[in-house]
């Protein structure tokens, strides 16, 4: 028999899922497309883009873990670290969750996170004076931006020297940023600063000297 082309209706996302959690663990990027023609091969059903969008979120779930859990543990992982990398530093920062104008107790909404690794705070006391600064988008379920910020040995080896998960490249976030890399990081006067000039980074730049 050839493949049935219309999804069946008992072909649920949790069996597409489990049939599926081997390519997933393999490639967590896994495209939609294989995922339905696994469910052709294996099924003998395509099921619906729908369907196999459900199926690989649940499958990254259930080898990776679910999102939310993880954000709920992710202060019980920092605070790991720091334990096993004494010094290094990590900063995060809430905001309250309002419901009709009232503050909802006991709950709060993770904002940014910074951190930096006691060997690259080490590292860069024996690098040039001169940093630069970036993000990328962070796309998937969660948005936001990774900042970095690295800089140059005497070898010409590039050293990250720190982190932080923001919810843009606004100039709230980069204040933050750069507060946290000029307390704990980059502690020395002097030191020069390369960015794609943009305007949140100026603003933010600003802020930062004069906290």
């Amino acid at each position: 028999m050839g493949t049935i082309s219309q999804d069946h209706d008992k072909l649920d996302s949790d069996t597409t899922a489990e049939a599926i959690r081997p390519l997933v663990e393999a490639d967590p990027s896994i495209k939609l497309k294989s995922v339905i023609a696994e469910g052709q091969s294996r099924f003998n059903y395509t099921v619906s883009y729908r369907k196999a969008w459900l199926a690989k979120q649940k499958a990254i779930a259930k080898v990776f873990g679910d999102w939310e859990v993880f954000n709920q543990t992710l202060p019980v992982w920092l605070k790991a670290m720091t334990v096993k990398m004494p010094r290094s530093h990590v900063q995060i920062k809430t905001l309250p969750v309002y419901y009709k104008s009232e503050e909802v107790q006991d709950v709060r909404v993770l904002y940014c996170i910074f951190w930096s690794f006691y060997p690259c705070i080490i590292a860069f006391r024996h690098c040039n004076p001169l940093m630069q600064v970036n993000g990328t988008h962070l796309y998937k379920k969660y948005k936001g931006a990774l900042l970095v910020a690295v800089a140059q040995d005497r070898n010409q080896n590039i050293v990250p020297i720190a982190f932080a998960i923001v919810e843009g490249e606004t100039a709230n976030a980069l204040e933050i940023f750069l507060t946290n890399l000029r307390r704990y990081v980059v502690t020395i006067d002097g030191v020069g600063i390369i960015s794609d000039r943009h305007t949140s980074i100026d603003a933010a730049i600003a802020r930062s000297n004069g906290a």
